[in-house]
């Protein structure tokens, strides 16, 4: 097989891990009733002017199984973080005790998990879609190397692997779903 086709697998490969590496950190976003301190983990403060996450401006710790308490390193920034949770839109509003910020998990309802359930599905979705894109170019690399006169015996094996590591990964998608449905449906 020509180095150009192992590149183009290679590289649809790596494309198709990342693809399951940002579902797995968009599952973990959808949190399941537990406190998470993965849960603020994207949101970013406005620290003097600089887009700064969480994490960088303050403590985040697990106070118990449903409450998450962010203690930032500067009293002045109580307001910024509060600010930034609230526009973040994560489904929990901040308490400010005027040293912690918490945030309590409110147990979910039956209606609440369906939604999770659904939200996570979407973001399922995605990833089979970006890696159905993947395999789409990898493919169209490989016909553009078979007009270039690469055998045609050697491209429908090429694109045979392709579609190999598509299914692969649209099943891990799939398991990754399934995983986390039952987490979030569990009482």
């Amino acid at each position: 097989m020509s180095d150009e086709l192992i590149t183009i697998q290679d590289h649809a490969e790596e494309a198709m891990d990342k693809a399951i590496n940002h579902l797995e950190a968009e599952l973990i976003k959808v949190r399941a009733g537990k406190a998470n301190p993965n849960l603020v983990e994207g949101i970013v403060v406005d620290y003097y002017g600089t887009p700064t996450p969480i994490s960088q401006v303050g403590n985040i710790t697990v106070a118990d199984a449903r409450t998450l308490a962010i203690q930032p390193w500067e009293r002045n920034m109580l307001q910024p973080i509060e600010r930034a949770i609230i526009n973040a839109n994560i489904g929990v509003t901040p308490q400010n005790d005027g040293m912690i910020i918490r945030l309590f998990m409110p147990p979910l309802t039956e209606e609440r998990r369906k939604e999770l359930v659904k939200r996570a599905q979407g973001e399922g979705e995605n990833s089979k879609v970006a890696i159905r894109n993947i395999r789409r170019d990898g493919i169209e690399k490989i016909k553009k190397l078979q007009k270039n006169g690469l055998s045609e015996d050697i491209c429908k094996d090429a694109e045979k692997n392709v579609q190999d590591l598509t299914d692969k990964y649209i099943a891990l998608v799939d398991k990754h779903l399934t995983a986390k449905e039952k987490e979030i449906m569990t009482v």
